[in-house]
């Protein structure tokens, strides 16, 4: 039943058919916004664009794999903190975008949505994390089915409620590809916070108590990005900094050059599966 706020209460006014005690419970399940996804980036710069796509949060991998490729540029995105672009790889055969999301949800979702206003409806992300299990040694990799939603954005495209899932055959791609290759894992779900700082002892028991296995920032908001646009999208994170004792441990988790590189080749693979 709609609770009317607590202004209402005390002023005896009628509630906003929408309004709930608490704004982010306001979900409006409208296809269409003010502003359209892909409103402000630069022209098209390539034809058709492909139906896959790699998400890589690693800047020096995606360097790498520029300079050494030299990939056709496919579009800028284009942000307050500059361009955002969006490349294409051509492997054995096969055509692929592929980009940085920026941190954070808000701009990784909100990129995520321009990228498939360009035409692309298979993700899947690679990314690091931090453990909440000691055990999960730095490099491991996990593969999150679900994530619990402790941020803001996926509040804005699906109702509220406490996970978000991801795309059953993205996950079934990147377990297919990691057992090609021998590679170890772990399946289980990630927290996703928006609040790196405000990650407590408290908060870390009660998370771990539910099942996650990592903390990271974005993956709630892709599952429900993906969900509310009716794309395929799942993620494999690689074991970072350690949160799960009484004193943080960062491990070097954002030095390892070759799990970085492998990962974004692992991603690319599986997203082909697809």
């Amino acid at each position: 039943m709609m609770e009317a706020p607590d202004h209402a209460w005390h002023q005896g006014e009628q509630p906003h058919p929408m309004q709930q005690r608490y704004p982010i419970l306001e979900f409006d399940p409208s296809r269409e916004a003010l502003i359209q996804p892909g409103a402000f980036s630069e022209p098209l710069l390539i034809g058709d664009v492909p139906k896959h796509c790699a998400i890589c949060f690693f800047p020096e991998v995606i360097e790498k794999v520029v300079a050494e490729h030299q990939p056709a540029l496919i579009k800028n995105l284009r942000s307050e903190i500059g361009p955002h672009p969006v490349y294409l790889l051509e492997t054995d055969g096969q055509r692929i975008a592929f980009f940085h999301p920026g941190v954070g949800a808000p701009l990784a979702a909100g990129l995520l949505e321009e990228v498939i206003a360009l035409g692309c409806r298979k993700f899947i992300a690679c990314g690091g994390a931090g453990v909440l299990d000691g055990s999960i040694g730095v490099g491991h990799l996990i593969v999150p089915v679900s994530a619990v939603r402790d941020e803001g954005v996926s509040y804005h495209y699906l109702p509220p409620g406490r996970e978000v899932v991801a795309s059953p055959e993205g996950v079934a791609a990147i377990e297919a590809t990691l057992q090609a290759h021998g590679i170890a894992y772990r399946v289980g779900k990630t927290w996703t916070t928006d609040a790196i700082y405000r990650e407590t002892v408290a908060k870390v028991a009660l998370r771990r108590s539910e099942g996650c296995l990592a903390v990271e920032m974005e993956a709630a908001s892709f599952f429900a990005v993906a969900q509310f646009r009716g794309v395929t999208f799942a993620q494999i994170l690689y074991g970072g900094d350690d949160v799960s004792g009484a004193a943080w441990d960062d491990r070097r988790w954002d030095k390892q050059a070759t799990t970085r590189e492998k990962l974004f080749w692992l991603a690319v693979e599986a997203c082909l599966k697809l």
